[in-house]
């Protein structure tokens, strides 16, 4: 039916959005739908026609690409891959993600290393100059690897436009099954907004002592339940439950949250420097 050739009537129980004119899907559901056929959801978001000329423009380029100066003199690629790893918010900090990049990984004392999140190990593993020279963007994991990390963080992006309890429920069900530890939880203050949502950890306990946050995680959650997809799935279920209970779909009020980063979420400059010389999941 073409938009407007009839008047489209309200569904009967189903919240109305007056700014946009559309009903509004409750968090529980508008997750599922994104869910349940995540293949066919990244493939709508990459046939975009920005999205599309982006990953394009990366694949032809990244190949070329044979040093660090060089990666970091393109831009466009730059960014394209720092948004692809949930980093774009330090695209203007180039002298720091030079640093990543020079030391690698393969060493303890490495910078990647040394920072609690974990995003920047992994970003330099995925650039990884330090081992493999000029051979370092060839693999899978640079080319299409990276294309399909931003696929979906674009994905999430998108969903957290109309409503942040999808966009969490999202990059949690991405993320959880790498969590090795609570203080990989409590350094990113997403994971931590679905666990305590999750789990009805009222806000003010986020302001005590980080190690006893730490030991009330580890006595209320088992980490392995995240690596088995029913039981992450049944987590998800009532933190997108419980979300819409403190987040009625279409109200305005959002999520307590920094989105400072259009890509994704991460850890906080504030936990940056408070866990940032704790031993995360045994690192």
């Amino acid at each position: 039916m073409l938009a407007g050739a009839v008047p489209v009537m309200k569904p009967r129980n189903e919240p109305w959005n007056t700014r946009g004119g559309h009903p509004v899907t409750s968090t529980y559901t508008s997750y599922n739908l994104i869910a349940r056929d995540l293949p066919r959801s990244i493939e709508r978001i990459a046939s975009q026609p920005q999205i599309a000329r982006e990953s394009e423009y990366y694949l032809e380029r990244i190949s070329e690409i044979k040093s660090v100066d060089e990666f970091m003199a393109d831009t466009r690629l730059f960014n394209y891959a720092m948004k692809a790893h949930g980093l774009e918010d330090m695209n203007y900090a180039k002298a720091f993600m030079r640093k990543v990049l020079t030391e690698g990984v393969d060493n303890d004392d490495a910078f990647a290393n040394q920072l609690a999140d974990s995003k920047y190990k992994e970003f330099a593993e995925t650039y990884n100059f330090a081992r493999n020279g000029e051979t370092a963007t060839i693999f899978t994991k640079a080319q299409q690897g990276t294309v399909d990390k931003y696929h979906r963080l674009s994905l999430e992006e998108e969903a957290g436009v109309d409503n942040t309890g999808v966009r969490l429920a999202l990059y949690f069900e991405r993320t959880a099954p790498e969590i090795d530890s609570a203080y990989g939880i409590l350094a990113d203050s997403a994971l931590y907004e679905v666990v305590r949502t999750a789990l009805g950890i009222p806000a003010e306990v986020a302001a005590s002592d980080i190690d006893k946050q730490a030991d009330m995680l580890n006595s209320r959650l088992d980490l392995e339940d995240f690596k088995d997809p029913e039981k992450l799935n049944l987590f998800m279920q009532r933190f997108t439950a419980l979300w819409e209970l403190e987040n009625p779909s279409g109200d305005s009020a959002s999520s307590s949250l920094l989105l400072g980063s259009s890509t994704g979420f991460g850890i906080s400059p504030e936990l940056m420097l408070s866990i940032n010389n704790l031993k995360l999941g045994g690192r």
